[in-house]
């Protein structure tokens, strides 16, 4: 009696347990909902409605935890009192109603909780009740009932609350009163209002709860699922199991898009005053003009932007499922909460489930963390205290649209359509909404000045005509003139046409570009945030390191290719082990790598030896352990002939296909071993979670390989798995390869075992060697196994007896299968070695990387994987720099968490690596660079990354391992997954902002010289130079012509060696706007000159004048064309023939012009005349005075440029020197020095990880260093060891003044 009593109390005491911990759960959410995106208050008043109703309602549990229940009624009382409406329609929120009936229900169930209420003073308790509000007439009857119950209860058990009055206001107490009224009237005493539906549990991931809880909850059964008559309720309750539909833009919609743009409106403006003054000519040219932006805009729409279909091809069509006791397939749309399904190897899972029974199970969740590496999955609950949970750690739980890589489950399913981890991330993306580019928003500015400037100056036009008393009708004519003169006809048009051009571009480069401003949006960015597997690593686990219990190390070369003839496997000495390690202490430069690389360069050095792989020559402790690698295995490496070539490909679990290729690359193969020597595989013991290994028995027959006829009836037992697991199994060692090379057939020797072969005990020293390799490989982000084998001898008759045994399942049989299974069991091992596998870094993404910091771009890795690996990568491939403050700092995401998006802005300095981060802490992570003026680039591949890949500037998705909703929510797409074509991207999106500025100033340079040229005659009183329909001639062939051959120039030689521009500066900066107004009135002057020198020295008539001003003016301009190449450099020093474009442009529109003026028809429709011998004078002599002033504005620019970027230098110096000591010195682990006498080359680092050594780049000028105190002795040498690196050695640790002596700044530093 006494034992059942005890367990039925700690029954009662665990379901307390269980019970307050979901309670705490649902109290942390109530006061963080609203700094909780993804977490809604429904949701978290839904998990506590089936807490009460399920576990409390009806006394099941009276008592609670008081400081839980003080809590919790803190976190109500916070949302009872919300609202939502306007002025006079204010109401309170449906939440709002659901918390004063929960407060109600546990005030009138928990006897803590009432002890909370009698705490809180009468008005703070008012003002959360609002009982008038709630006992109006339009409050629902179940609200009312809810408000008089409470209101018995707080005057009944509470005498501080014993007049209800007290509770409401005077004015407001007549509704309340009337309510009471009419249910005293109907009910002895009101109780709160009773639910009659079955509460039914809300979506959620239960990884809390142990199954036969969640069994129980959703009213189901492992064996018979759930009954067909339950469905139709159920179905309405949680809705059908499918993602919504992604909205289609209409072809209407994508014309109106075109035809809203600000510039476009502007032009259709000019377009309806042309034609209300009958000026039909100029009419139909700026028609054409808004037609042909159109076209090349929807087209480029069109094609592009298909609004994320893709995220209807993520449903799942069919699932296994138990319903009524029998196993059914149905449609997936058709699963609910509740329902048992079946998933197997190989299964897309159609919903989120939480794991119920499973067998070795593994689901790839690449799709939602980016990581494609297996997660086994297990039946145990997590206890935590909060439900944001990362889903790599989710590992009681599977989710919608991932796949099942190995084992068979069943899974109950706990979440449906918009509530799975997929529906969520589809809503976020469906939500958001299209925001303008930086490019697009800067034009618009510039078109509202140039409307202002119309404005004005069609303001000013008619000043000047009242004071001169002319004509009104020649005033619209000419204030219609500078309208058409300010408004660039060609600058939309040319834009699109620059950014298309820019498009294919990028096509070339592997970037596929699906909406036009990306293309220079992406040329800006500050900051480029980028996933880790797949974009800056391969993809794709190979092998990288093996260590052998003799103390040998091998490295693999081509870790990652699966072609049999490439990669073999290299010897390292132990000399040149010792050299990397003591390179690794002198400088953390991620070029020097402290680890050995996949890629290795160092071929030519006598420290690397290749390994033959003829077996007679290897050595036989490499041999055992690329035995073990690929006999303890399943994967398996063959080649597709689907195409003429075929391919070759791993199928498997990634890590085991990346040990099959150590022993292939070796020359070791599985097939050597089973066709060559005979081996046969008995029996199998399958990796799982506890033991956290997997071991194999193999036979031997081949008697040429094992020469002792004593031991050709063996088996070989071989184990792989965690190294500390696999050591506890070990009795031994391997011996050294000193003692084996004394032995004929070293191999026989090793996995016979003979007698003549002393055991080798696993030693202290030993095992220090040993843990040293392991944690210097796991810190250096490498997956660490653990390789060891034993051999087993049996009898003849046991051998004959167990024939027929195939597999290792350890069950009750007879007595010959018993005594073989035990002398198969897990121990007695020799340990063999560790091998080291990584997904390794992209051949040139180091390099990228460093092209992006001399940009000045900052490159942040956001990864789903472990925090070692993370660093590990990002440190090889130079994103953490662990020297330089700043740029070494890694966070996790359960610490994002814990912030809100300001407190990350002002993560100070802000982490360059994100590990273990959630999709919600990807979006924070984005809209927290942004907050801080940044514009971000966003790479990815899986569905995790599509929100914050839309909500990023520029979203970029992988076009190989990218799902397709990804690629739908991005603006660029990487056709190769490749870092460096991102980098490649970045550049051609500086030329095309480049070229977009210099069309701008040629634009606006051209139209501001129209502009002068009608100002002074208005002011002067002169009849206009140009007629409306010269001006659009002229704004037609001298204009875009030109300014699209500018979109053709080549980039400039130091285009990724400046900084990204100010997101929110403008598209002209004064150097631009000092060009385009100094050029503009050169050809103002020189044209409005020749047309006065022609009428009033020559005494030509108005026509001839007109056309000699047309004719220098739209000269002029060409050849401004040709000068605004660039900006700054001279264009001398440009060549002439470096964009063919032009020459053709230019000469075409010249061409243009010669017919317009000479040929009938065409120059009177133009109203030109012929020109002669002297005006072609005054034309060429302009030309010259245009191409001289230009020469000099360029000279100022250059100054101008070069002494803004040594301020630009010399500040970001100074941003490093940080510390300093008493004497005013700079104590500093590293510091930047720039070369150059300007401060204008690429920056080099000095490090100092040691006091007595100072590394720095050979390509320094020597003399320009500086020691102090007087008489220090320094001696520069080249030390081989270094990588060819010059060293500064100062003989011993002592304080070292360094001075770098430049003619702007000398700077000191105290290296410690």
């Amino acid at each position: 009696m006494s034992k059942d009593f005890n367990l039925e109390l700690a029954s009662i005491l665990d379901g307390k347990a269980s019970i307050e911990h979901q309670i705490d759960i649902h109290v942390n959410d109530l006061f963080g909902v609203k700094q909780n995106d993804q977490l809604s208050l429904a949701d978290v008043l839904a998990g506590l409605r089936y807490v009460m109703n399920y576990r409390l309602k009806g006394g099941r549990l009276p008592n609670l935890d008081p400081e839980l229940m003080k809590r919790l009624c803190e976190g109500l009382l916070l949302h009872m009192s919300d609202t939502e409406g306007r002025i006079l329609r204010i109401k309170l929120t449906p939440e709002a109603e659901e918390a004063f009936i929960l407060f109600g229900e546990f005030l009138e169930e928990i006897e803590e909780f009432r002890q909370a209420v009698g705490q809180k003073n009468v008005s703070d308790l008012a003002n959360a009740l609002k009982l008038h509000r709630r006992c109006r007439n339009d409050a629902e009857p179940e609200v009312k009932q809810a408000a008089t119950a409470i209101i018995f209860m707080l005057t009944e058990w509470f005498s501080q609350f014993s007049d209800w009055r007290e509770l409401v206001k005077q004015q407001e107490q007549n509704d309340v009163e009337k309510v009471l009224k009419e249910l005293t009237a109907s009910f002895k005493k009101v109780k709160m209002p009773r639910h009659t539906t079955i509460p039914l549990p809300p979506p959620s991931l239960y990884f809390d709860r142990d199954v036969t809880r969640c069994v129980k909850m959703f009213r189901t059964s492992l064996t018979d699922g759930l009954s067909s008559a339950s469905i139709p309720s159920l179905l309405e309750h949680y809705g059908f199991n499918k993602l919504p539909e992604p909205p289609k833009p209409s072809i209407l919609k994508m014309l109106l898009h075109q035809l809203t743009d600000f510039m476009v409106i502007i032009l259709l403006i000019a377009t309806i005053v042309t034609g209300a003054e009958k000026d039909f000519k100029g009419m139909a040219v700026l028609l054409v003009v808004i037609a042909l932006n159109t076209v090349i805009g929807f087209t480029q729409e069109f094609k592009a932007n298909k609004a994320l279909e893709a995220l209807t091809k993520l449903n799942v069509p069919q699932a296994k499922v138990l319903r009524d006791e029998q196993k059914a397939v149905i449609d997936s749309s058709q699963l609910v909460p509740g329902d048992i399904i079946i998933l197997e190897e190989g299964d897309v899972i159609p919903a989120d489930v939480r794991i119920v029974e499973c067998s070795q199970f593994g689901v790839i969740e690449s799709i939602l963390t980016g990581e494609s590496l297996p997660v086994s999955k297990n039946v145990k609950k997590i206890w935590t205290r909060t439900r944001s949970l990362p889903i790599g750690d989710c590992k009681g739980n599977a989710f919608m649209s991932t796949m099942v890589a190995k084992g068979r489950a069943k899974g109950l399913v706990v979440r449906t359509g918009n509530n799975t981890e997929i529906g969520k991330i589809s809503a976020a993306i469906t939500s958001s909404s299209n925001m303008k580019t930086a490019i697009q928003q800067k034009l618009t500015r510039l078109g509202l000045w140039l409307v202002v400037l119309a404005i004005f100056l069609c303001i000013l036009i008619a000043v000047i005509g009242i004071i001169y008393k002319r004509n009104p009708k020649d005033m619209i004519s000419i204030g219609l003139s500078l309208a058409v003169s300010v408004i660039p006809e060609g600058l939309v048009a040319v834009t699109t046409v620059t950014m298309a051009i820019g498009v294919r571009r990028m096509a070339l480069r592997n970037a596929i570009v699906r909406t036009l401003p990306a293309v220079e949006t992406l040329g800006s960015v500050t900051v480029i945030c980028s996933d880790k597997t797949g974009t800056l690593t391969e993809g794709k686990m190979g092998p990288s390191e093996l260590w052998t219990a003799d103390d040998s190390l091998y490295s693999f070369t081509k870790p990652t290719s699966l072609d049999p003839k490439e990669g073999n496997v290299e010897l390292h000495s132990l000399e040149y082990r010792e050299r990397r390690l003591r390179l690794g202490r002198i400088s953390s430069n991620p070029k020097i790598p402290t680890t050995l690389s996949t890629q290795n360069t160092d071929m030519g050095d006598p420290g690397i030896q290749a390994i033959s792989q003829r077996f007679e020559d290897a050595p036989a402790q490499m041999v055992a352990a690329l035995m073990v690698s690929c006999l303890c295995n399943n994967a398996s490496i063959v080649k597709d002939e689907k195409g003429e070539e075929g391919f070759w490909k791993g199928i498997g679990d990634p890590t085991e296909v990346a040990l099959m290729l150590a022993a292939q690359k070796g020359g070791f193969a599985r097939e050597f071993w089973e066709k060559e020597k005979g081996f046969i595989k008995i029996q199998e013991k399958p990796f799982d979670s506890e033991r956290k290994l997997m071991s194999v028995v193999y036979k031997y027959r081949d008697n040429n390989f094992i020469q002792n006829q004593k031991y050709t009836n063996s088996y070989l037992v071989m184990a792989k798995g965690a190294p500390e697991e696999l050591l506890e199994k070990c009795t031994g060692r391997l011996p050294l390869a000193t003692e084996l090379t004394k032995m004929s057939n070293p191999f026989e020797q090793i996995i016979s075992q003979q007698d003549s072969l002393r055991q080798y005990p696993l030693t202290d020293e030993f095992l220090d060697t040993l843990t040293a390799e392991s944690l210097r490989m796991a810190t250096h982000g490498l997956r660490v196994l653990g390789l060891a084998l034993k051999t087993v001898s049996l009898a003849d008759d046991f051998l004959k007896a167990a024939s027929a045994v195939s597999s290792i399942e350890e069950t009750d049989s007879s007595p010959v299968e018993s005594s073989i299974n035990t002398a198969f069991t897990e121990n007695g091992f020799t340990f063999v070695g560790l091998i080291g596998l990584i997904d390794p870094p992209r051949a040139g993404v180091a390099d990228s990387i460093r092209k992006c910091k001399e940009a000045g771009i900052r490159v942040v890795m956001i990864t789903g994987d472990h925090i070692a690996t993370a660093t590990a990568i990002a440190t090889d491939i130079g994103i953490i720099e662990p020297d330089v403050m700043g740029m070494n700092r890694v966070i996790r995401g359960a610490e994002l968490d814990l912030l809100s998006g300001d407190a990350i802005s002002e993560l100070s300095p802000f982490p360059n690596v994100f590990a273990r981060v959630s999709p919600d802490n990807k979006l924070k992570i984005v809209k927290a660079l942004q907050n801080m003026n940044n514009s971000v680039a966003m790479t990815g591949d899986g569905v995790n990354d599509a929100p914050a890949i839309k909500a990023a500037d520029v979203g970029i998705a992988m076009g190989i391992s990218g799902t397709e909703i990804t690629k739908q929510a991005a603006d660029i797409i990487l056709a190769n997954d490749d870092f460096s074509t991102i980098v490649a991207a970045v550049e051609e999106g500086r030329q095309v902002f480049d070229n977009i500025l210099k069309f701008i100033v040629y634009l606006l340079s051209c139209n501001g010289a129209e502009i002068i040229i009608m100002l002074l005659s208005a002011i002067i009183n002169t009849d206009l130079p140009f007629t409306t329909i010269m001006i659009l001639w002229a704004n037609i062939i001298a204009d875009v012509p030109p300014a699209m051959s500018l979109g053709f120039e080549p980039a400039e030689k130091d285009i990724m060696r400046r900084r990204p521009r100010d997101p929110k500066s403008g598209v002209l900066n004064l150097p631009s706007i000092i060009t385009l107004i100094s050029q503009a009135f050169v050809m103002a002057l020189l044209s409005f000159g020749t047309y006065e020198i022609a009428l009033k020295v020559e005494n030509k008539s108005l026509a001839d004048a007109r056309s000699i001003a047309f004719c220098t003016l739209t000269t002029l301009q060409l050849l401004q064309g040709f000068l605004s190449r660039t900006l700054y450099i001279s264009v001398f020093k440009m060549g002439f023939f470096g964009n063919q474009w032009m020459i053709l442009s230019i000469l075409g529109s010249f061409i243009a012009m010669i017919i317009g003026i000479y040929v009938p028809g065409v120059s009177d429709w133009l109203e030109l005349e012929p020109i002669n011998i002297i005006g072609w004078v005054m034309v060429a002599i302009s030309c010259i005075v245009l191409v001289v002033s230009s020469e000099l504005v360029k000279l100022f620019a250059r100054h101008f440029r070069d002494s803004a970027a040594a301020a630009e230098e010399i500040k970001g110096k100074r941003e490093n020197i940080e510390m300093k000591d008493s004497n005013n010195y700079v104590v500093l682990r590293s510091l930047r020095i720039y070369e150059g006498p300007n401060f204008t080359g690429n920056y080099q680092d000095i490090y100092s990880p040691e006091p007595k050594c100072v590394t720095f780049d050979r390509s320094w000028n020597i003399y320009s260093l500086e020691l102090s105190p007087k008489g220090l002795k320094a001696k520069f040498f080249s030390d081989a060891e270094c990588g060819g690196r010059m060293v500064l050695d100062v003989g011993g640790p002592k304080q070292i003044r360094a001075n770098l002596v430049q003619p702007i700044q000398a700077l000191s530093v105290l290296l410690d």
